[in-house]
């Protein structure tokens, strides 16, 4: 397993502070949840990647295959699994946030409806 880092990003804040990250969750914690990509998104609940492959890699993968959030909540799990890098415990925490993604919208149109 290599112990290379990450090279450090540079993002500048709304009130143009540059700041900078090795891990979108740094990016997140530093400049806001909205400043991030959605494939900055899916690395956060990736976590790490693998020999050779970032979580940002990954997440990068999973877009391109599925072109969008609605394009892999609507996937079978065993298909994540395909790509090098995703195993069981990756899987399960994706499917989870798309879970809680499906149970707010389910709450909203619930309360549009009252």
């Amino acid at each position: 397993m290599s112990s290379r880092k990450e090279t450090p990003k540079i993002t500048k804040t709304k009130d143009g502070k540059l700041v900078s990250w090795r891990h979108p969750g740094g990016k997140l914690l530093r400049v806001g949840p909205d400043s991030l990509t959605d494939s900055e998104l899916i690395a956060i609940l990736i976590g790490s990647g693998v020999p050779g492959k970032s979580a940002e890699s990954i997440a990068n993968e999973l877009l391109s295959r599925f072109q969008s959030f609605r394009g892999l909540a609507n996937q079978q799990l065993e298909k994540f699994k395909e790509i090098k890098g995703l195993k069981t415990v990756k899987v399960v925490r994706i499917a989870a946030a798309f879970e809680i993604a499906k149970r707010i919208v389910n709450q909203v149109l619930k309360e549009r409806e009252k």
